[in-house]
C-alpha cells in the first residue's frame, strides 16, 4: 500500500486502518466494483473517498462513505443494520431531488456501514466565500430563495438534515445549482447504537458546534433546528465569520450579530427570527420564511397605506379612555400597521432633530 506523504497522524491512521484507505490507489477493487482513488473528507462519524464504479461502461466517479464506529455485538449489529437500511432507503427517496446527491448503493461489510452516492463536481460555499468574498444582501436573498424550497421538500418528507452549514452546500460546477450533502440521519443511527459487549450506549451529538441550536445538543432536533443552522449559514455568507466568532448575550444566549452586517430592516428581522435560541420563537417552516421574503419588498408600502381609510374620526377632545376603546375594535393587522407608521414618524422626527443639531456644528 502506498501511503501518501504529508498526511497528518490522524489521516495516516485512517489510511492504514480503514478498508477504503488500504485499497486507495490499488488495483484491487472494493466490493468487487469500486476503484478507490483518494480520501476527500473525514469527520466524527466516518471517512469519505472518491472512487470509480468500474462495473459501468463509463466508469463514472462516485463517493463512498464509510460510517464509524464498528459494532461488535452481533444482535446490536443486526438491529443497526435494519435501521441503517431504513434510513438509507429514505436517503434514496430524497435523492430524486436535483439538489440532493443520488444514493447509488448501501451495504454493511465486516461490521462497517457504507453509502455510495453520486459525486457532485463543484465547490462548497465556505470555499467560495474565501475565494470571492462575502455575499451582498441581494445575493443572500437569491441564496435563500434557492435553498428554502429544498429545505421544505426535505421537511415534508419527515427528514431533519441536522448539519446544514456552508461546507455541506456545494455550488455545482456544471450548472451552478446548490446541492445539499452529508445528511445526519444515517449518522444518528450509528450514534445511537448500543453495544452490549461494552454495556454502553453512544449518545453522540450529530451536527456542528456553532451551527446547531441548543435543542440539538440535547439530542432533540426539530425541523426548526435546520432553520437555525441555515440562519447561521447566512451569517457566515454575509460576514465570512464562523459562528463561534460572534459574542452571545449572556442572559438570552442569542448571537450578537447585528453590528457585523448591514441589512435592510425587513431582512434583518427575518434573519433574526431564524436565529432565535428558543425554537418556539423561530419560523415554523421553510415555507414561512419564503412567504416573509415575498412580503419583504412591499412592507414599506403596506405600512404607509394599510387601514388608512378605516381609522375612526375621533374628536380632538376625546379622552385617552375613549381612544383606547376605539383601538380595541381594530384588527391585529390594523394595529400593527398603525404602530409601524407611528414608529416611522418618531424615527423621522428623531433623525430630523439630530440633523438640525449636527449640521450647524459642521458649518
Amino acid at each position: 500500500m502506498n501511503v501518501p506523504i504529508n498526511l497528518s497522524c490522524f489521516q495516516s491512521q485512517i489510511w492504514q486502518q480503514t478498508k477504503l484507505g488500504q485499497l486507495c490507489g490499488q488495483q484491487k477493487l472494493f466490493h468487487e466494483r469500486y476503484e478507490v482513488l483518494r480520501m476527500i473528507g473525514r469527520g466524527g462519524f466516518g471517512v469519505t473517498f472518491l472512487a470509480r464504479d468500474v462495473s459501468l461502461p463509463a466508469k463514472p466517479p462516485c463517493v463512498i462513505k464509510q460510517l464509524l464506529p464498528k459494532v461488535s455485538d452481533p444482535h446490536v449489529l443486526e438491529k443497526a443494520r435494519s435501521r441503517f437500511q431504513l434510513e438509507a432507503q429514505m436517503l434514496a427517496k430524497l435523492g430524486n431531488h436535483s439538489q440532493i446527491p443520488m444514493l447509488l448503493d448501501y451495504f454493511v461489510a465486516e461490521g462497517e456501514f457504507y453509502l455510495v452516492q453520486e459525486y457532485v463536481r463543484g465547490v462548497h460555499l465556505a470555499k467560495l466565500v474565501r475565494r470571492g468574498g462575502c455575499l451582498s444582501e441581494i445575493a443572500l436573498k437569491s441564496f435563500l430563495r434557492n435553498i428554502l424550497p429544498l429545505l421544505d421538500f426535505i421537511h415534508n418528507n419527515g427528514v431533519i438534515h441536522r448539519d446544514i452549514k456552508p461546507q455541506n452546500i456545494i455550488c455545482c460546477q456544471d450548472d451552478r445549482r446548490l446541492v445539499l450533502i452529508d445528511f445526519g440521519a444515517v449518522k444518528e443511527v450509528i450514534a445511537q447504537t448500543k453495544d452490549k459487549s461494552a454495556d454502553t450506549t453512544t449518545t453522540h451529538f450529530v451536527g456542528t458546534v456553532g451551527f446547531a441550536p441548543p435543542e440539538q445538543f440535547s439530542l432533540r432536533p426539530t425541523f426548526g433546528s435546520d432553520i437555525f443552522s441555515l440562519g447561521v449559514t447566512c451569517l457566515y455568507l454575509l460576514t465570512g465569520k464562523a459562528p463561534l466568532e460572534f459574542a452571545t448575550n449572556p442572559q438570552t444566549g442569542e448571537l450578537q450579530w447585528t453590528d457585523a452586517v448591514e441589512l435592510s430592516e425587513s431582512l434583518a428581522e427575518i434573519l433574526g427570527k431564524m436565529l432565535k435560541v428558543s425554537v418556539n420563537k423561530r419560523y415554523k417552516s421553510a415555507r414561512a420564511i419564503l412567504a416573509a421574503l415575498d412580503l419583504e419588498p412591499h412592507r414599506a408600502q403596506l405600512a404607509n397605506c394599510m387601514v388608512a381609510n378605516h381609522q375612526p374620526n375621533l374628536d380632538p377632545a376625546a379622552t385617552d379612555q375613549e381612544r383606547s376603546s376605539f383601538s380595541e375594535f381594530r384588527s391585529p393587522t390594523a394595529k400593527a400597521a398603525i404602530a409601524i407608521r407611528e414608529w416611522k414618524q418618531r424615527r423621522r422626527e428623531k433623525q430630523q432633530g439630530y440633523r438640525n443639531h449636527i449640521v450647524p456644528s459642521l458649518s
